[in-house]
């Protein structure tokens, strides 16, 4: 009944916000988005099989504008996502935006608060279910588990671009930290685990390179991370400290009816820590995924998608042998991967409405189970479908 009720407050809320017009310094923009699906034969979204509405994004986000070179943004919004995140709300982003420096060619803009991490081809657009090409992003690298420590994060981000004689380069850095509730803790860690795992702190970079007169786009990112545990009264584990360097590759094309991206990344994690069972362990393990993407355009407003993703979640063990040998007990081995076919289409039937549907093939359950532990208490067949409609509208 809370759930409902807290729901339809921000649905209200954001309608109401749609007839506020914008003046000269405060603007508005809102989405709802309401579907059905389904994850058959797995427990990736729900725990059975049975067609689900746990597909809502509420949203209002608003600018204003001081002066010239600066303004604030913030954005809040209802999520339910059944077990992909956490279900609720929550402020996704707050900050001051100040132009430190413009010029003819250059531009550099300083973010303060809770900015918005903008280092991967959809990480400034996965919040608004529009403009990202579906409507779940590839998992190897858009992981929904971390959806809220992935799109931003309390600090400092500087952003610059420059247009030059070799073309457009955009350079961004970022560094903060995200606060990571107790679904997170347990998405990242183990569900086991009881305490709660802090980020100290998350570094990243990144650099992208369009050519003049070109529809390449060329991009590299580089993410550092540590990450600490603070155990509960009655744990499995007392202590516990990991880190996370993540490279990524980015390449997109944009033709006049089509585009084409792809993303490639590399994830090393490592892991010291103690059990309660006077075990000791150090871990360090080596993930790799990416995914390719084609979307044409079959008219002003129907747009197909295909796309394949897979991610191995131990570069070592790409088939998931070693899980036999698992510290927390031995797991069926398809947990060590996941590999994903999925082919969508979307229909904008009126102005700023939208209707998408698309189907998932899944292979492995690697991107199901904790980042550090695998584990098989997300419970998913070799092979499971995901099923998803849901329609859009904004303002």
């Amino acid at each position: 009944m809370q759930k409902h009720a807290v729901k339809g407050f921000f649905a209200s809320l954001v309608l109401m916000a749609s007839g506020v017009y914008a003046d000269d310094n405060l603007s508005w923009h809102g989405f709802i988005a309401q579907g059905l699906t389904r994850s058959q034969d797995s427990a990736f979204i729900t725990d059975d099989n049975a067609f689900s509405r746990e597909l809502t994004e509420i949203g209002i986000n608003a600018k204003y504008t001081v002066n010239s070179s600066l303004s604030v943004a913030g954005q809040l919004v209802y999520l339910d996502g059944g077990n992909r995140y956490r279900q609720g709300s929550r402020v996704d982003y707050l900050f001051l935006d100040w132009r430190v420096a413009q010029y003819f060619d250059w531009q550099m803009n300083l973010h303060i608060g809770r900015y918005k991490n903008r280092h991967w081809l959809y990480s400034a657009t996965q919040d608004v279910p529009q403009t990202r090409p579906s409507i779940i992003l590839p998992q190897s690298v858009y992981y929904d588990g971390n959806r809220d420590m992935a799109l931003s994060s309390d600090g400092i981000a500087l952003q610059s671009i420059k247009v030059g004689d070799t073309g457009t380069w955009e350079v961004r850095w970022s560094l903060g930290r995200s606060p990571l509730a107790k679904e997170e803790t347990k998405k990242f860690l183990s569900p086991l685990a009881q305490g709660r795992v802090k980020q100290d702190f998350v570094h990243q970079f990144s650099t992208y390179w369009q050519p003049d007169f070109s529809q390449w786009e060329l991009g590299f990112s580089l993410l550092q991370s540590d990450f600490s545990y603070k155990p509960a009264e009655q744990d499995i584990l007392l202590n516990g400290s990991s880190s996370v360097d993540r490279l990524t590759l980015a390449i997109r094309y944009d033709s006049e009816n089509w585009e084409f991206s792809s993303e490639l990344l590399r994830d090393r994690l490592r892991y010291k820590g103690d059990f309660t069972q006077g075990v000791t362990l150090d871990i360090d393990k080596t993930g790799e995924g990416g995914y390719a993407q084609f979307r044409y355009f079959l008219s002003d407003a129907i747009t197909g998608l295909v796309r394949i993703d897979t991610y191995d979640v131990d570069r070592d063990d790409r088939k998931g042998t070693l899980l036999d040998l698992n510290p927390l007990g031995p797991i069926p081995r398809y947990y060590g991967f996941m590999d994903t076919a999925t082919v969508g289409v979307s229909w904008d039937f009126a102005k700023q409405m939208r209707l998408s549907g698309e189907f998932s093939r899944t292979h492995g359950a690697g991107r199901l189970s904790a980042v550090l532990f695998p584990n098989s208490l997300i419970q998913a067949d070799p092979y499971w479908n995901t099923w998803s409609v849901q329609l859009m509208y904004w303002f």
